[in-house]
């Protein structure tokens, strides 16, 4: 449960895991040399210092208690209290306890030190950073002694600490550049991938490390393979495009010669059926081969022409708006098949259609809504493959297509990096289609 939660909240991202790699061992390794190293070697001089200092004040004790009065005790320690930095007050009142920061770690041992080795200490007060005041009971009442704290304990390390963190800074802005100039082939070649899967083709030379090199190289490869196929797919097509409709041309000129009849009549049926489904197929089959580099659009624009185009065609269009401002980049011609197929499917199975768009930051999304009977959940997986048609009385004869339309507009989307995604329509109750863009 802990590693789980733990790995969702480290970085996803290439950058922000290399920084994590480099900048967590310069962390640990400064915060091991800093508890390890500083605290405990202040720590032994500072207990080496208090002991030295505890003696010193054992010396001014016993002077004290060997004195027959206050006045003589004063005379006594004056001439030893002046070389040791020491300043005496006897009598004062009586305090009792220790006083120190929760942060002051060498005043603990300073703390435990004195107390351990000067009898009848009272008071430790260390509030003051500069000084150590101190309270012992003595014979002539409670006397008061007052040091640097430099005599019992280290300097704090700051030059250490900020020389320590200056390199670690320093190191951390290094292996930053360091590890910039290694990435940055790598984002490259993932721009260059995520544009060829939206049919763009960006300029891309592999650079970097070897291994880096190597799956640029295995890239280039890929896509110099991939556009050949596209290319032969289409050349391929278009001669099977020119070799089927010289036979169907030959069949309409001899149908027309024939006198007219039932007969005839179902013949001319079958050839131009016969013409919709080779026309349907190399559609189908050229939707990712465009002629048509990707262009910057504004969306509504775009709609706006596209559904006057299916008004003049006698369709039922109405454009209810474009949420968000800005433009797009898409092909506008394999667009407007998807479009126009979705467009077609609405006119085919519903009285009337509405076209509406969502700009995001990284996404445009045109809706295409009907209120025709729609299609069941369970089915519409099914309904953009190709070829197929749901509605059992969808027969040639009718009329009604063989089952390419979402299949060609699903094959667009993802050209651009996108999806088709089928619904319910909340507003009209049929068919929502809804045709995701990469922005």
């Amino acid at each position: 449960m802990f590693f789980q939660w733990l790995k969702r909240k480290l970085p996803y991202g290439l950058y922000g895991r290399a920084a994590l790699i480099l900048i967590l061992p310069v962390v640990t390794l400064q915060l091991v040399v800093s508890i390890v190293f500083l605290q405990r070697h202040f720590e032994g001089a500072t207990r080496q210092m208090t002991v030295s200092m505890a003696y010193d004040l054992s010396y001014i004790v016993a002077l004290t208690e060997t004195a027959e009065d206050v006045p003589t005790a004063l005379a006594a320690i004056a001439a030893a209290a002046e070389p040791l930095r020491l300043a005496v007050l006897l009598p004062v009142d009586v305090e009792a306890g220790t006083r120190r920061d929760f942060w002051d770690f060498s005043g603990r041992v300073v703390v435990r030190e004195l107390r351990a080795r000067v009898k009848g200490l009272t008071l430790v007060d260390l509030d003051d950073a500069r000084e150590v005041r101190l309270i012992l009971a003595t014979r002539h009442g409670p006397m008061q002694l007052v040091f640097p704290r430099s005599r019992v304990a280290v300097s704090n390390p700051h030059q250490l600490l900020v020389l320590m963190l200056a390199t670690g800074l320093l190191m951390t802005f290094v292996a930053y550049v360091f590890l910039r100039n290694q990435l940055r082939p790598i984002t490259r070649l993932a721009k260059a991938a995520e544009a060829f899967g939206m049919g763009r083709v960006l300029p891309y030379s592999p650079r970097g490390a070897t291994e880096v090199r190597a799956a640029g190289a295995a890239f280039l490869d890929m896509r110099a393979r991939i556009e050949q196929q596209i290319e032969q797919r289409t050349l391929m097509f278009s001669g099977i495009s020119h070799d089927l409709r010289t036979p169907l041309t030959r069949l309409r000129l001899g149908l027309s010669m024939l006198p007219p009849g039932p007969e005839a009549a179902a013949m001319e049926r079958d050839v131009r059926e016969m013409g919709g489904l080779v026309d349907s197929f190399l559609d189908f089959a050229q939707a990712e081969a465009t002629d048509t580099a990707p262009e910057a659009r504004d969306p509504a624009e775009f709609l706006a022409e596209l559904v006057a185009d299916a008004r003049r065609a006698g369709q039922e269009v109405t454009l209810t708006g474009v949420d968000g401002e800005g433009l797009a980049t898409f092909r506008p011609d394999a667009l407007r098949r998807a479009l126009e197929n979705l467009l077609a499917n609405a006119a085919r199975h519903a009285a009337r259609a509405e076209v509406s768009a969502q700009l995001t930051d990284e996404t445009l999304c045109i809706i295409v809504e009907d209120d025709g009977p729609g299609i069941p959940a369970a089915r519409r997986g099914e309904a953009l493959r190709p070829f197929t048609r749901l509605d059992p009385a969808r027969n040639q004869n009718a009329g009604q297509g063989v089952g390419l339309g979402l299949a060609i507009a699903a094959d667009i989307a993802r050209g651009h990096g996108g999806e088709l995604h089928l619904g319910e329509s909340a507003r009209l109750g049929g068919l929502r289609a809804e045709l995701v863009l990469a922005r």
